[in-house]
């Protein structure tokens, strides 16, 4: 019997999620030693999580037997104490991925459509996807999102418009004055989400609170896997207005958020010396590569995350020959660049090995 006669029939072309190579499979797949490979494809943090972080999770590991607190209310008080909003407007997620599910499963059905730059993190067309629904990519001049464009784009099938901010893979932002005429003009039944995983590395971090504040129907997404460097244990959230994360708890499995998680995102929450050291060593390496890729001539765009997406001709071709070189970089080509590689900011350390193995691979 052929599953696909009884499968959700949207899923059988749907192709999943590609992560950043592991550096366990790399050591596999090419007989190299794991300390001798260098990660720089998934936007990690290379100092790791925060020592009072570490110390919170040792802790948490020896109630690992119980169940969490479903409602994870030492993080959401927290955070709400952080950006001055009520504990009722923040959702946690296994990530924040798993609040852009949350949203589909609020929001989405079948012959609905959502909206998202060409060049934006390619869950958001997943998701849509497992739902049933439609993903209209508007093209992003300059790889900066078009919000004109995406609003003209509105139909009364538009459930979700992305805004990734600064954007996945692309590194860019929209301006103040884009966003707030854009907010201005959207029409209520669309729920924006607006992807901030990114905004503790800006210099000058838009207030996007205020749409909250001021009752919009927005969803701001938030992640302690980037400058926290706990990617390992999922853990996002999501702020709102209380209505509509009301909404999302519903659509919530029990106990998503582990114990652990949730005891190491409050101590990373408090530390921002760890959150300062994290940013410094990034604005240093981005600096690095910039001036590197330009001294190549290599086109780059210049990015206000911690990482870079640079220009290298055949950029599968390049990610496996820095591959066989024990330096993983990240190859674009499912996000409809294929001859570029987005490289994330490491120790300056890795990069500088970075820069000199793509140096020879390219004859730089």
């Amino acid at each position: 019997m052929n599953v696909w006669n009884y499968a959700n029939p949207q899923l059988k072309d749907l192709v999943s999620y590609k992560p950043g190579k592991p550096i366990e499979e790399l050591a596999r797949e090419r007989g190299l030693k794991p300390e001798d490979i260098i990660k720089m494809a998934s936007n990690e943090n290379p100092l790791g999580p925060s020592p009072k972080a570490m110390e919170a999770m040792q802790q948490a590991m020896t109630q690992a037997h119980i169940y969490p607190d479903g409602f994870g209310f030492k993080l959401r008080d927290a955070l709400a104490k952080k950006f001055n909003v009520g504990i009722g407007q923040i959702v946690l997620g296994n990530g924040s991925n798993e609040i852009i599910e949350f949203i589909g499963h609020a929001f989405l059905k079948p012959g609905d459509n959502i909206i998202t730059a060409e060049h934006a993190f390619v869950v958001y067309k997943l998701m849509a996807t497992l739902f049933g629904a439609e993903t209209i990519e508007i093209p992003d001049p300059g790889f900066v999102h078009d919000l004109d464009a995406m609003l003209a784009a509105v139909t009364p099938q538009t459930k979700e418009l992305f805004i990734a901010n600064p954007n996945n893979p692309t590194g860019t932002m929209v301006t103040t004055d884009a966003l707030e005429r854009f907010m201005d003009k959207v029409p209520d039944h669309v729920v924006v989400v607006i992807d901030e995983a990114y905004y503790e590395f800006v210099n000058e971090p838009q207030d996007t609170m205020k749409f909250v504040r001021e009752g919009r129907n927005v969803i701001l997404l938030r992640t302690f896997s980037k400058i926290q460097g706990l990617a390992g244990l999922r853990i996002g959230y999501g702020i709102g207005t209380e209505d509509l994360i009301g909404v999302l708890h519903k659509t919530r499995q029990p106990f998503n958020a582990n114990s652990i998680a949730q005891a190491g995102a409050v101590a990373g929450l408090l530390d921002e010396e760890h959150q300062n050291r994290t940013k410094q060593i990034t604005d240093e390496g981005r600096t690095y590569f910039e001036q590197e890729f330009a001294a190549m001539g290599l086109p780059f765009v210049k990015s206000h995350a911690n990482f870079v997406l640079v220009q290298v001709g055949d950029g599968d071709a390049v990610f496996q020959k820095m591959l066989d070189k024990g330096v993983i970089v990240r190859a674009m080509a499912e996000y409809k660049l294929p001859d570029w590689v987005r490289i994330s900011v490491g120790t300056m350390e890795q990069n500088k090995r970075c820069i000199a193995t793509l140096r020879g691979i390219l004859g730089k």
